[in-house]
């Protein structure tokens, strides 16, 4: 419901170019996690995308629980029925319980999977600059659905 993109090396807030080499993880397969700790403090988690060798994936910053509100709203220290109970990447990782071992995950089959709606719902799509970043801060690779109250602040 809120994702960030991250391209290539020519991309300057990419992990990419100022984490070269860092983790071959990066440039595999499409469709496997990226997960990594941010600041020290929060896990991050991405989806790989694109074909081996070429570096880029989504950040995954907020969703909206269908399931499991309790055990995430536990994990979090919040009420279950709050909106924002995935929003903002490091609070989406905590209600999930996703760790640096969930590193090179498959997200097309598992515990941790990323799957198309059974429905595809209508609604509109925002887009601005990401989040957070100090390189590369104009580019509109945030996107969201605009109004829902699940997106971080």
């Amino acid at each position: 419901m809120e994702t960030e993109a991250y391209l290539g090396p020519e991309a300057a807030a990419s992990h990419a170019a100022f984490r070269p080499g860092s983790h071959a993880l990066f440039y595999g397969d499409g469709g496997h996690a990226y997960v990594y700790l941010n600041y020290g403090i929060h896990h991050c988690l991405n989806a790989i995308a694109g074909p081996p060798g070429t570096a880029g994936c989504v950040l995954i910053r907020a969703l909206e629980p269908l399931d499991g509100r309790a055990l995430m709203a536990r994990r979090r220290g919040v009420p279950p029925a709050s909106a924002r109970l995935a929003s903002g990447p490091g609070n989406l990782t905590r209600a999930l319980g996703i760790t640096l071992r969930d590193n090179g995950a498959d997200l097309t089959r598992g515990a941790l999977t990323i799957e198309r709606p059974a429905e595809a719902g209508r609604f509109r799509i925002g887009a601005g600059p990401r989040v957070g970043i100090t390189r590369d801060v104009a580019r509109p690779l945030r996107f969201w659905i605009a109004g829902h109250p699940a997106v971080s602040r």
